[in-house]
């Protein structure tokens, strides 16, 4: 499919979403008043966390180059890679779609698809809720928890890179 086209399609959703939208709007005025309040409150939630991802996509940019994505994190990074993959995953806060973004970037300059895996499984280790999990369930239950979802994360990217069908990733 070629960029015209897609860019064509794009149009189009836009469209059809905004003329469904003004026919709620129409058919049920108080409805379509508290979804977009609702969506409001969403978006406001979901901004901060957008920016801070297009700054580190700018700084990645500015700090990353393909050299040294490639070296640390291509396919011959070996233990190394992973390691940082799963350290970057545990400690990156907010949403997980949040980070779809920069991980897209990393990986057009070189990242392996299991480290890309591996960080997005491993990003459901929340540190700043750790002491709410420990309160609630125990340290036990927080220790084998949070050493399941990283080595399930690590068997997972291994699987991803197993299974790889190469394809190009769109700009």
């Amino acid at each position: 499919m070629n960029k015209a086209r897609r860019s064509l399609g794009r149009w189009i959703f836009l469209r059809s979403a905004l003329l469904t939208w003004g026919a709620m709007a129409h058919v049920a005025p108080p409805h379509a008043r508290e979804a977009f309040t609702l969506f409001v409150g969403l978006l406001s939630r979901v901004l901060p966390a957008l920016a801070v991802v297009f700054l580190l996509l700018f700084v990645a940019n500015l700090v990353m180059e393909q050299p040294w994505i490639e070296r640390h994190l291509g396919r011959e990074s070996g233990f190394g890679g992973w390691l940082i993959a799963v350290a970057a995953g545990v400690l990156a806060a907010g949403s997980l779609y949040a980070w779809y973004a920069l991980v897209g970037e990393l990986k057009q300059k070189g990242l392996r698809p299991g480290l890309a895996a591996a960080f997005l499984y491993v990003v459901s280790v929340k540190l700043p809720l750790l002491p709410l999990l420990v309160d609630f369930f125990g340290l036990t239950y927080a220790i084998v928890l949070n050493a399941w979802l990283i080595l399930f994360a690590v068997l997972g990217g291994l699987l991803v890179e197993r299974f790889e069908i190469p394809r190009r990733i769109r700009s």
